[in-house]
Order: structure tokens, then sequence, then C-alpha cells
């Protein structure tokens, strides 16, 4: 556990203060030095000896002498006691509000086998006491860890529990399956068609659907049963939470539709929000919610705004739903290539409303078709228009270096999931071939065409752990430790400044969050080690150990505990 020390007499300070850490309440300290440990700014020059904060906001760094003669009693001192200090994380690509609602789920993560999912859902089950009829879902599968090598059918679902609506999730999110009683109520029968940019699986007479449902065909599933209001605060308070014990202090809302709007709407009326919160409006499906909403647009109010639009372009790499300009391996044609969720004319559009409206844009963009899409609708919608609306390419996974440099002409961040290395890297191997597949998340690549680049975890796809991301893309390694490709690995502090300067750049906040420097806030996070002094493979065992977000402390490790997923 680290222990802070508030010195309430130091150096010839007269006088006590009043402080709440630890649970004791009292005056909030307004004035803090931090001192005694290795300062990481993330700005030029070297490491200071220390940091002062004062309502909120970072007032100077420089030395402990200085910084200690131009404080008065009033200043709490804290003694990192060789801990390392930095700018807290900045979560560049997440859905919060998604995130909420697993909480309730099945967990299926991890699953190996059929048996095994059938397991959990049958012992959720039974520790509920659920009504017959009561839905139940489950959220983590992955069909690349099943023995089996395939996704589940409404067969074993109905077996497992065939008197309750069951719907269970993909760790992508990008598809699942729903056994007979849910694929009822949910309208899906041999008549439905396949929806644009989705796919329904069928049995072998091609007509009666398996249970499978691809891209929109499942994220366009309506009509399911929610939680009352009071447990989706109660959900979002545990959400909160789990970020914050990564360190992580400004979070995203990645797709934010009406019902999503409305709950965050409702805890930053409550004062609820713990964290900073920047929401991206679905441009295909909700885009009046900007209109609406006009004080939320690039403004925070009680830490929640509207940062701009995010569509979906195609799917899944892992899931063989990505969209690629060349065929993926093993195809039964030969020339699969996964699909486009919208026309090229559909996604000028997007693109033309954004630049008109000024916002931001946000793309989903998993194969180097769809990123050409993006490049090509916001290269003409921008040369009408040339505002600087920083359009963000959301994983980029597959992305060519020649996108890369027409993305650097545009200002267009890649935002990297750069874990899939560890995730899914065996998988995309497979699915891609090694000229292709090692080279997934090729931050090396973005870093020397000078695009602008940051990581993510696309969280609930992966807990939103910084510190493993920045393993993944220093090191590079996959399940089966395989090393891909190593010119794209990035050094640690480069990997840093993926998570803290370059993505406070992307939600245009570079002159308030971001690295430690006077005037910014005091987003703070102190790790138990520092990053660039470790063994860059025990990057991953670093711990947080505590988190401040505008100079105050909204979470502290204590005893044995690890930060983990909700």
């Amino acid at each position: 556990m680290l222990k802070l020390f508030y010195i309430l007499r130091f150096a010839g300070f007269p006088g006590e203060a009043e402080f709440q850490f630890s649970g004791k309440k009292g005056r909030f300290m307004k004035k803090t030095i931090y001192y005694n440990g290795d300062i990481l700014t993330m700005e030029p020059g070297g490491m200071p000896d220390a940091v002062l904060t004062e309502d909120g906001v970072i007032r100077a760094v420089g030395t402990r002498e200085a910084l200690f003669a131009r404080s008065g009693r009033d200043t709490a001192l804290c003694d990192l006691q060789g801990h390392t200090l930095l700018p807290a994380f900045i979560d560049p690509h997440s859905h919060i509000t998604a995130y909420a609602k697993t909480v309730s789920l099945v967990s299926l993560e991890g699953c190996k086998s059929f048996e095994e999912i059938a397991e959990r859902i049958c012992r959720f089950q039974n520790e509920n006491n659920l009504r017959k009829g009561e839905w139940i879902s489950g959220f983590g599968y992955d069909q690349n860890d099943l023995k089996e090598g395939r996704h589940p059918d409404k067969t074993l679902l109905d077996q497992a529990c065939g008197e309750h609506p069951v719907l269970i999730s993909h760790a992508s999110g990008h598809m699942g399956v729903a056994n007979t009683l849910a694929l009822h109520e949910i309208g899906v029968t041999a008549q439905t068609p396949d929806p644009q940019g989705g796919h329904i699986g069928r049995l072998p007479d091609g007509r009666e659907p398996d249970g499978y449902l691809e891209e929109t065909a499942f994220t366009g599933i309506k009509g399911l049963p929610q939680p009352t209001l009071e447990e989706q605060c109660s959900q979002m308070r545990r959400a909160q939470d789990a970020y914050l014990r990564y360190g992580i202090t400004t979070v995203q809302d990645g797709l934010t539709r009406a019902d999503e709007w409305r709950l965050l709407k409702l805890m930053a009326g409550q004062n609820a929000l713990k964290l900073d919160i920047v929401s991206y409006i679905d441009l295909n499906l909700c885009k009046n919610l900007v209109r609406e909403n006009p004080q939320f647009v690039n403004r925070y109010q009680n830490r929640l705004k509207i940062g701009g639009y995010k569509v979906f372009l195609d799917g899944s790499p892992q899931g063989r739903t990505a969209w690629m300009s060349r065929p993926y391996e093993g195809s039964d044609d030969g020339d699969y290539r996964g699909y486009p969720v919208y026309q090229d004319g559909q996604m000028r559009e997007f693109m033309r409303i954004a630049e008109s409206e000024g916002l931001q844009i946000l793309a989903h963009c998993n194969g180097d078709a769809a990123a050409q899409q993006m490049i090509d609708a916001y290269a003409q919608a921008h040369a009408q228009r040339q505002r600087d609306i920083r359009p963000v390419m959301i994983h980029a996974q597959l992305v060519r270096p020649d996108q890369l440099t027409a993305m650097r002409r545009l200002s267009m961040t890649a935002s990297f999931f750069a874990a899939h290395t560890w995730y899914w890297g065996d998988t995309h191997l497979k699915n891609f071939g090694r000229e292709r597949g090692a080279r997934i998340s090729p931050a090396g690549s973005a870093l020397r065409s000078g695009v602008n680049f940051t990581f993510h975890q696309d969280t609930p796809v992966v807990p939103p752990d910084m510190l493993f991301t920045i393993w993944c893309a220093v090191n590079r390694v996959t399940k089966d430790g395989e090393k891909l490709s190593q010119a794209e690995c990035i050094t640690p502090y480069e990997a840093l400044e993926a998570v803290t300067v370059n993505a406070a750049w992307q939600y245009f906040e570079e002159d308030a969050k971001g690295s430690i420097r006077a005037g910014k806030r005091a987003d703070l996070v102190i790790l138990d080690r520092n990053p660039l002094r470790v063994n860059p493979m025990e990057i991953r065992n670093i711990q947080v150990l505590r988190t401040i977000k505008d100079g105050e402390t909204v979470y502290e490790k204590t005893g044995s505990e690890k930060a983990a997923v909700l």
C-alpha cells in the first residue's frame, strides 16, 4: 500500500491543516506539493523535484526548495516515497455506458468451450432465482478461444436455458447468439432478411435462423428489457470506479444514443460524475441530440460534454467482418473481404455534416477498405470547408503505410486498439497471413509518418487497463508467444504519450490535460514503479496506487488489492 503522508508541519511551516483523505472528513486541502519520487511531466526537459497544485490546477513545477519556499501553512505535503507521479491517463475510445451495463450480465470472459458457456448461464439462472420467461444476457465469449472453434448457436442456449430468452454477446460487441425464445421476442424469423451491413446465421435449409447474429443484425436489436433508472445509475457508479482504479480520469462514451444520453445527462445534473466523460453521438440515428443540447457541445457541464459524432464503417477483424481490400485467408470462395456498413455516398454525407457543423467525427475502421472510405470521404468534405475538426480513425487495425501518409496530411488521428496484439494477434495471423497480420496496430509506422496516434481498449471489449495496453504496444507479443512485427514496436515513453499528451490533443484539450505543466488540470496518477525504468516485459505488472482528479483523490489502492475487471 502506498503511504502518502500529509505532513502538517514541515520545514518551518507552522500550524495545522484539516484534510480529507482515506475516509477522514474535513476541509479540503487546496494546496499540495508532491515530492520525493520520479515525476514524469510528459513535457520536454528532465524530471523535476516537485509539483505544486492548488484548487484543482497545477500551479508550479520545479525544485523542492523553490516550491516549499512559495507555499504557506495551509499546504499539504505528499511524500511519494520513491513512487512515480505522471499525468492521469486519458481514454481515447471506449463505451462507458455499455461497460456499465455489463456489470449485471453473465460474464463469459475466458470461456474455453460450449459446455463452460452453458454452465455459466445455468449458474446465473440458479443464483438469481429467475422466474420463467425472464431475460438472461451474457457478455464476453470469443469463438477463437473455444475448443469448438466456432460461435455457439441457439441449440446450445436452448439446452442450457430453454425457459428463458437468452442473448449472449461476443467480446467485440459486433456479434452474438440468441436462443429460440429470444429470437421470437426480437422478431427474427425465417422470413427476416439480412439487414444492410449485417448477417443472420441460418440452418442448412438456408432460411431458419440458427441464432447467430452479426454486425447490424446484432447491434440493431430492439425491444430488450432495460434496468430501472436507479439500477443504471448504480451500474454507472461501478463503471466509473473501475476506470479510476486504472488511473483514467477522462473517459469516452463512444456511441451515444438517446437512452445513453438521458442517463449521462441525469448523472451530470446530479453531480454524480467523478471523471470527465466525452460523448460521441450516433450520427446515423441520433444527430438531433446535438441540436437539442447545445450547452454540452464542446464544453463540459458538470464533467459531461458532447465531443462530436460517431459512425461505424465495418466490423471486427477477429470476427472476419472487417472490410478489407484483399481477401481473408482461408475464405470458402477465396475472395471474401468482409463488407461495409455504409455506401460511399452515405459516408460522404456524414463527413459533410460533421465538417459543415465544425464537429469532430470518429469513424470505426478496422479493415483497410473501411480506412480508405473514411479518408476519401473526409478529404472531399475538408477540401470544401477546411475546418480543424481532427477526425479520428478508431481502431485502424490494418491501416496501410500509404493511408497513414494521407492521414497525416488531413490531421487525422489513428486511435489504435493496441491490445489486439495480445488478445487476437494469433487469430490475425490466421485471418490475414503474416504479412498483414503481424502489422496490426502499426504504431511504429504512424510515428514515423508523423500521424498523431492514441491507444484505447474499446471497453467493455477488454478492461480499461492502460498499463497493459502500453505493455502490448511496447512488446507486441501474442498469447501463443509470437512476436508481431517489431518494426511497429515503440518505446515506453512514446506509448505513455499516446495515452496522455496525444490523447489530450485528440480531444482538443491539450491546453488543459495530458501533461504536468503550470496551468493544466491537476489530473494525476501515482504508480508503484516508473514505466521507463523497469524491464519492458514488467510494465503490465505496474500497479496504480492513487488517482487524482482536479486535485482530489478519487481512488487509492489499499492492502493487496489489484485493479480488476468488474
